[in-house]
Parts: structure tokens; sequence; C-alpha cells
């Protein structure tokens, strides 16, 4: 930018992580190992070269191809290099494997903040590869079939040739669970699967949604005469034939559009069973706590993203006579945008460190009221945004409308609102002592407005069945919003801790800068590192 021209460009050419002193200073204390290595990694992301990417990742999306040039049928789903080039940068940082790879202390830390990082810069290649990490526990309980794949899981190279399994040297995992006349409710599975002479399962039927289709396998929900079952389907069969699943389409998405979704149909399709017949609800829900963490992580990594463009162009665009970033009213709503994120940073790192410890209050409990708060807030904090921006963030050319586009994919994927809701009320029904070992924990908090919250979420869990369901929400909202404020006065500095406590407590809504920010300037200047 020029003085006269008053015009800024996007925040682009440096460094995420350097730029970030909370998200430093929280691997230095959790992670030590993965500084340097991811200091790395958020210069390559920051970089001019990777917002490229990105855009054109975006622009040019993925096309279905049926047929080849004779007529056979091959479903092949062509991608812009770019999007391989983003998934071999992903993939190159440990980030789909290591977790389960190695056991070095602070590994989950290390693994969100990678993908926070990446997720600040494309959000759709998030995709396949949160559901091949989230695949790898699942099957590793059936070590027929995770012996001949684990060093593809593990593997830290991109192969995007389009082979039978064992030719490549890594691979990606795609689901198809959703049906159009059940969505949510898996219960009501059509695609059946007929055990075969060999014991494997010839699958017939259709998924309305089916995440990233060109992947290597899929795991697939259908119906046995035992119940809902889940399998193992790859794009070939063990003889290398292509398997029998006809892609119909690419959905036309709001966002996600570098990332593939397809409309199947299964003929008779080869698969594995994973699990024990008619239990494919249960071993899904078990995957889905991994795919739920990370759509925490990619909301708080839109929430990152979308703050930082604000702030900047906030810091060089001058308006009646004065910066935006010097304006008293502006530097309400940043802080308010500065604190939504930095919480939702420091949840994500406690998420992962009780996914590495399996504390079940914060893998079974916290893990679904954090995706619908955080996963909500990412929707209105891109919206916010935008509107700081103006025009320039509304327009196709820069990268907000990108974000905001792609914010309610986490709410809605892998279980939307009030499904998150009610699975916190049935964390609570299964484990009480937990929930209320966790209460117990925030209403310590030296902070009375969190005390209090704590205390009325506790009588409320303890109180009559029947008057729990209608405010699920309202449990969720609560326990993240402790959660945060305990994070913060714990680990962030007294003034954001201050802050998100007077402004998260007050009763004066959701509307973001409505309350006085205390110390807002100061706030805005450690959010965001020259």
């Amino acid at each position: 930018m020029t003085a006269s021209d008053n015009l800024v460009d996007e925040w682009v050419g440096r460094n995420l992580l350097a730029t970030d002193p909370a998200l430093l200073a929280a691997l230095r204390a959790q992670a030590p190992q993965a500084v340097e290595p991811l200091t790395r990694y958020g210069a390559e992301l920051g970089s001019d070269e990777t917002a490229q990417l990105a855009r054109d990742a975006n622009r040019h999306g993925p096309v279905l191809r049926q047929l080849d040039a004779r007529g056979r049928r091959i479903d092949a789903v062509d991608f812009h290099p770019s999007w391989h080039a983003l998934l071999a940068l992903y993939r190159r940082q440990g980030l789909v494997g290591d977790v389960y790879a190695t056991d070095t202390p602070g590994r989950w830390a290390a693994f969100a903040a990678g993908c926070y990082l990446h997720g600040q810069v494309e959000a759709g290649s998030l995709c396949p590869a949160t559901m091949t990490q989230a695949a790898i526990p699942v099957l590793q309980k059936q070590p027929e079939l995770f012996a001949p794949l684990r060093e593809r899981f593990f593997s830290r190279e991109h192969d995007p040739r389009d082979l039978p399994l064992a030719d490549k040297a890594s691979i990606w995992v795609g689901m198809g669970m959703t049906e159009k006349q059940g969505g949510s409710d898996l219960r009501r599975v059509q695609t059946t699967a007929v055990e075969q002479a060999d014991g494997s399962y010839a699958i017939s039927g259709h998924k309305w949604f089916f995440s990233a289709p060109g992947s290597d396998a899929h795991l697939v929900l259908a119906r046995t005469d035992a119940g809902p079952t889940c399998f193992w389907l790859p794009r070939h069969t063990p003889d290398g034939a292509r398997n029998a699943v006809q892609v119909m389409r690419l959905k036309d998405k709001l966002g996600n559009r570098s990332n593939a979704s397809g409309e199947v149909e299964f003929h008779g399709a080869w698969a594995q069973r994973l699990g024990d017949e008619g239990r494919g609800i249960p071993t899904l829900i078990e995957m889905a706590g991994y795919t739920r963490l990370n759509c925490v992580i990619g909301s708080a990594a839109l929430l990152r993203a979308g703050f930082v463009q604000a702030l900047h162009n906030a810091r060089e665009r001058s308006a009646f006579g004065r910066l935006l970033a010097e304006q008293p009213l502006m530097q309400t709503v940043l802080a308010d945008l500065a604190l939504e994120s930095e919480a939702a940073m420091r949840l994500m790192l406690r998420l992962a460190r009780g996914f590495e410890h399996a504390e079940p209050g914060w893998q079974r409990l916290m893990t679904p009221a954090a995706k619908l708060w955080v996963c909500k807030r990412a929707i209105e904090c891109s919206g916010e945004a935008m509107e700081l921006l103006g025009g320039n963030g509304y327009v196709e050319d820069g990268v907000l409308a990108r974000l905001y586009r792609e914010a309610p994919v986490n709410s809605i994927w892998e279980g939307s609102g009030n499904v998150m809701a009610l699975d916190v009320l049935r964390a609570v029904a299964r484990e009480p002592d937990v929930a209320l070992a966790l209460l117990d924990g925030f209403a310590a908090s030296p902070d009375a407005p969190v005390k209090a919250e704590a205390r009325a979420l506790r009588q409320l869990l303890t109180g009559a069945p029947a008057a729990l369901e209608p405010q699920a929400r309202r449990v969720a909202q609560g326990l993240v919003l402790c959660a945060q404020a305990l994070l913060m006065r714990e680990q962030s500095s007294t003034a954001a801790a201050d802050a998100f406590v007077a402004t998260r407590f007050g009763g004066d809504g959701r509307l973001l800068g409505t309350t006085a920010v205390p110390q807002a300037a100061q706030i805005l200047d450690a959010a965001l590192s020259a």
C-alpha cells in the first residue's frame, strides 16, 4: 500500500506460525519438538505461492469423467495440479499418520497446530486428510485389514495415481454414509451388503453424499440381516479391476469447492466387513470423534484467517481521518474477533491433549460441544470479517468470500448442531460422574461468572431429565464458554482473559462488538505479530 491510494492488499507472504504469538507460545509449552518444523511449514503456507495454489484449487474444481475415450466406465475425478500440491504439502508434514505412528508426548498438539495452520490457507484439502486419519484407529482393530496398508497410511509421500492399493505409495480414504432418505439418521440406511462364499461382501445401493469419491478406498455403511454394518470398500478389487461403484455426479456445493463430493451407486461392489455385523454405527461413532475434532480445528483456522485479514486491513486503511484500527468501535469488534479466535485455538489444543491421553470428558463430552460452538462461531465471525473489509471482502477475487462459503461445512459435516447437542446429553447420561467432575473443575475458576455458569449447568444436568433436551444447545454453549474461560485464564494474558470473561458471560447476546473490550488495543497488538 502507498499512503496516497488507501488500498490494502491481502495479508500474505508472512509466516503463519511466527506471526501468531499465542499459538507459538502454546507449542513451546506443549510440543516443543514441533516448533521448528511447523515454523518452516508456517513460512511455506504463508507464501504467495501457496496462496496461489489455494486460489487455483478453488477456482478450478474437480471434474468427473464417467467414461474414457472408448466409452468404458472409469468414473475418474480429475483435479487441478494445485490440489495435489496442497495434499503433498500436508502429507509431507506427517499430519495424517504421525499421531498413531509415534508415542512422542505432545504429538496431538503438534498435529492440531499443523492442521490449523494449513486450514488457514486452504480448507478443502483437510477433508480427505481428516477421513484418512480417522480411519486408522478403526482399521487398527482389524490387523488383517490394516497390516498390509500400514506403511501407506503412515507415508509422507502423496501418491495421486489411480491404482490398486497394493501399487500405491500412500492412500487416501473417504466416507460413504449419508443417504437421501435418512440424512443424519444412519439407522435408516437402505444400501445392502450380502456375504459371499469367500467372506467378502457385495454392496448394492446408493449414497447421496459420498465424500472424496476419487479416494483409494471408502468406509461405507450398509445393511446386513444383523443391521447397519461398516465396510471397507476399495476403489479397485483385489484382482486389480475397477470396483462396481458408479459416480453419478459431483455435488455443486456452496463451499469446499476444491474438494470433490459425489453421489454414487453400488452395483455389487466388492467390500470387506469392518467390525461386527450390526455394529456399524458404533464403529462410525468412534471414527466420528476424530473427525469432529478436526472440524473444530478447521473452524478455528477459519476464525484465525478471517480475523488476521480484517486486522491487517484495519491497520493499513484509513477512514474519517484515522486508521481504522485506531477507531474505538472498530477496535471493539476486532478485539472481539481476536478473543474468539484465541479461545477457539486454545480449546482445540486442549481437546487434542484429551485425545492423546484418552480423557473421556474431553473426548466424548467436550468434543461435540466444541464442534457445535466453534463451527457456528466461524460462520458468524467469517461474515463479520468480510464485512469489515466491505466490498473488497465480498468479491470472489479475495480470500474472505471463500472463507465465508467454507464456514458452514464443518457445522453440517459429521453431525449438525442439534445432533452435537444431543450427543453432549448422551455423553452426560452415559458417564454422569465424568460430566460432573468436569463441571467441578470449571467451578474452581477464579472468575465469579464462570463459577456461576458451572454451578447453573450442574443444577441443570442433575435436574428433571424431561427439561433437559430442549436446553441441549444451552448446555453445550455453557460447557464451551466455561472451558474457554478457564483456558484463557490459565494460558493467556490477563488482559485477554479478563476481556473474554467480561464479554462472554454478560448476557448481552452474541452480536460481536456489543460489549466494550477492556484493553482492546493491547489485545490486538498481542494477537498478530508483524
